[in-house]
């Protein structure tokens, strides 16, 4: 192959041009007086200048700060303030929802939305444009020389994260010494596909389905453009139309959450079976757990190319297995990397036995340290028998393989009883006519919570209440059968397709006068 590139709709540009903006754009941050330890907060859709700015940033040793853009503009405020960002790169139409929310003298530039955007949000030309008087992206940097060095280690990307009560925390890492940056381009080489194994980064191909604000999404892009990867960004992830890219670009590396399987094995068999995906190498996964059937369905699909690792923004990834360990443990997220350590601990936070359910913690040794920005006693709550709490809930087995059982948060606690939505999910997927659900608690004067379900019908089918217990009667016990059953002809997502379950919870518990 030739130069590597970046691909956003009909637009391609080399990496190396983009790498030799980032620079210039470094120049500029210099000048206006950021430098190592600052924030460049990035509040834009998956774009060429989302990699440019937060390479930027890393070359004069600043971090960068995706910030989600679904956010209201108090959110946007909140995150903008407590990073103490030194300036903001934002997408035209973003601007406009959050002009108020921006703290009073910090530079902001602006980048013109571009028309693959555009059409995939439904947007129109005029929320495109730059807004009279802003400062434009692309004129501001070409105006600077590229820097002509950077730090030898960037310290990388501030990501916020949300907690189970209260403002999302800021993770902080101090820029790694170059034995850390080894180990930790070890790990990712590792997880993410892209090392020796599965040859150069410069025939590799992947497409970017997940908004880079998120942490996974972010650092696999991020690796890909550092490393020189040739990168396509689907501005908002379709099934369908990522099958289509697969075969076009003979992708070789994907990076996807469970979600984006199941979305994809509800595609009519024809469609399923029209495109070519036999250039595909390495797909990984994470972020939540995937259902076994979807798991197995789509090894049996797309081959032994499914990968899964599980970890946090804070630990990086700390377990890792291929489908090959994934077969011979059905369900499992993996097995420790090198230099990580997992335990499950009780509710007195000793170590539990192999196979006991508890509260899931880990770390990986060679990785640097990290604080919540400016929140040191949360970072100290975090950490439990000198590891780190992710706050999920799962178990070990004999061999070592760990298993998540739910978000510790969406665990519901009924009658005394602890219920793992997530269970409950994977069996409703099953379901014909089911295209998508949620499960959570809801407050329940008798038992303290009661269950859920919020179910979104495929297209054309008719489902009923009395339909859904009865499936799930024959396949859980009666009282993880949901008390309540709604029915939605969409759910409220994230873009990588996730569903945004705090959406569905909160006018509950809002309604019972009680926080979740």
């Amino acid at each position: 192959m030739g130069a590597a590139t970046i691909t956003s709709g009909a637009r391609v540009a080399e990496i190396a041009a983009l790498q030799e903006r980032a620079a210039r754009a470094a120049s500029g941050f210099r000048s206006i007086g950021i430098g190592p330890g600052d924030v460049v907060a990035v509040y834009l859709r998956n774009d060429f200048p989302f990699m440019e700015a937060s390479a930027a940033a890393g070359l004069v040793g600043a971090y960068s700060t995706p910030v989600n853009w679904h956010n209201s503009p108090d959110e946007a405020r909140y995150i903008f303030e407590n990073s103490g960002a030194k300036a903001i790169v934002i997408h035209a139409d973003l601007l406009r929802g959050i002009e108020k929310a921006i703290p009073k003298d910090v530079p902001v530039f602006v980048v013109e939305t571009p028309s693959e955007i555009v059409s995939a949000y439904g947007l129109s030309p005029d929320e495109a444009k730059l807004p009279a008087g802003a400062t434009s992206w692309d004129k501001w940097l070409a105006q600077f020389p590229p820097i002509e060095a950077g730090p030898a280690e960037a310290p990388g990307s501030m990501i916020y994260t949300s907690g189970t009560t209260g403002h999302p925390k800021g993770v902080r890492r101090a820029p790694p010494t170059p034995e850390q940056a080894v180990a930790w381009a070890g790990i990712i080489g590792k997880v993410m596909g892209f090392n020796a194994t599965y040859g150069d980064p410069k025939d590799m191909v992947t497409v970017v389905t997940g908004p880079m604000y998120h942490s996974a999404p972010n650092a696999y892009g991020l690796y890909a453009f550092r490393v020189g990867a040739n990168i396509i960004l689907q501005p908002r992830f379709d099934a369908e139309e990522l099958l289509q890219m697969i075969e076009r670009h003979k992708v070789t590396h994907l990076h996807m959450v469970p979600t984006m399987f199941v979305r994809l094995l509800k595609l009519p068999e024809d469609v399923k079976k029209k495109y070519d995906l036999s250039s595909l190498r390495f797909v990984v996964h994470a972020a939540a757990p995937c259902p076994v059937h979807v798991k197995q369905a789509m090894i049996e699909w797309w081959g032994p190319v499914i990968n899964e690792y599980y970890g946090g923004t804070e630990t990086g990834a700390v377990v890792f297995c291929n489908s090959e360990e994934y077969l011979a443990h059905p369900g499992t997220v993996g097995k420790a990397v090198e230099n990580a350590k997992v335990l499950v601990l009780d509710d007195n936070g000793n170590e539990l036995a192999r196979g006991a359910t508890g509260e899931i913690v880990c770390r990986t040794a060679t990785i640097p340290d990290f604080t919540y920005h400016g929140d040191d006693e949360k970072r100290r709550k975090s950490e439990k028998a000198g590891l780190i709490a992710l706050g999920d809930v799962g178990y070990l087995d004999e061999d070592g393989f760990l298993y998540l059982c739910d978000r510790a948060k969406d665990m519901v606690i009924s009658g005394g009883v602890n219920i793992y939505p997530a269970e409950i999910e994977a069996e409703l997927h099953k379901m014909p006519g089911v295209g998508d659900c949620a499960v959570f608690g809801i407050p329940d004067d008798e038992f303290g919570e009661s269950l859920c379900a919020v179910v979104q019908p495929q297209p054309g089918a008719t489902l009923k209440e009395a339909d859904v217990r009865s499936f799930l009667r024959e396949r859980v016990a009666g009282y993880k059968v949901p008390k309540k059953v709604e029915f939605r002809s969409d759910l409220p997502r994230e873009d990588s397709g996730k569903i945004f379950k705090r959406k569905l919870r909160e006018p509950y518990w809002e309604g019972a006068g009680r926080a979740i």
